[in-house]
Formats: structure tokens, sequence, C-alpha cells
């Protein structure tokens, strides 16, 4: 039986049996290749814009490229990554662990003043606070009277902290 009657029963064109597609394997520049394999495996973790960026090349370039030699970065999962457990810092005993804490207070018209704090993690108590003005503004207005503390080493103040400003790092001593 012929091919035509074959095709006119099954209701297909000739072109369509006999048509072979040759696509040609992809052809890579070792100019560009070579580049981008150097820099790859220098930094294994860049992307194909990162590549193409820091080389000067077309990016859509260098992603086919990636695409052609299987050199494609995956994608980083969506989603919620482990985090460390904040876990409260406690001290066993007074003078055991400290905490620091700094922090920029609007002042009005003064401008910025930045606070620095040291927290004794036992006690909850400040024991030494410092305050910077870089408008050479009077910001002693601004504080409140500070007890000095018994427990401080030296000549320290001290305010007592609440169990919700407790520090909550681990690794601060």
């Amino acid at each position: 039986m012929s091919i035509a009657k074959l095709c006119t029963w099954f209701g297909i064109p000739r072109r369509r049996v006999y048509y072979k597609p040759v696509k040609a394997v992809p052809k890579v520049d070792p100019r560009f290749a070579d580049p981008i394999k150097k820099m790859i495996e220098e930094e294994p973790s860049f992307g194909y814009r990162t590549v193409a960026w820091l080389l000067g090349f077309n990016k859509n370039t260098v992603q086919r490229i990636f695409q052609i030699k299987g050199w494609q970065v995956r994608k980083r999962a969506v989603g919620m990554r482990p985090r460390i457990q904040a876990v409260p810092s406690v001290a066993a005993a007074p003078n055991e662990r400290w905490s620091t804490d700094l922090a920029r207070i609007w002042t009005g018209k003064d401008g910025w003043a930045s606070l620095a704090l040291v927290v004794d993690c036992h006690t909850l108590r400040v024991f030494t606070r410092s305050i910077s003005d870089t408008s050479g503004a009077d910001i002693q207005r601004w504080m409140r009277p500070v007890p000095v503390s018994p427990s401080a080493p030296g000549t320290g103040s001290a305010i007592a902290m609440t169990s919700s400003q407790r520090p909550s790092s681990r690794s601060i001593r």
C-alpha cells in the first residue's frame, strides 16, 4: 500500500510523513564559555546575572551557555529556614553576663542623640549609660535622674528593667 493512500485515509498531509526535523546541536563559543567556567569555579554560588554583569557579557547569552553546559544554579527553596531559637539570657549571679544596647533618640529641635546602655543579665539593672549628641545641645534635660546602685561595680547607675525587656542573647558575657 502506498504512503499517499495511507495519508488520505488518516487525513494527514504527506509532507508530515516525509519531513525529518534536523536540529543542529547548540554550539558554544569558547570565548564566552571559558571565562564563564573560570568564574563559576571560583564562585559557584553566582547565578547567570551576576556572572554576566561581572564579565560584561549579555545576560541572555550567559544564561543560554549555563543551560547548554548544565551549569544552572538551582533556585533556593521558598519558605521558612531554620533559625536559632532566642533563649532568655539568664545569669546565675550578678556580674556574670552583660548585655549592651545602642539606641538613637530624636530629641526634637536638638536633633538625634545616641544612647548606649550596659545591663546586668542577672539583676536586670542598667549599670552604665552614655549619651552623645553631635550637635552640642544640652541633652541632660532629656535624661531622667538615675539612682546609684549599691551592687554596681565602681560608680555606676542602675535602673530596674521589666521581664519583657530582658536581654535574649546567649552569647553576651
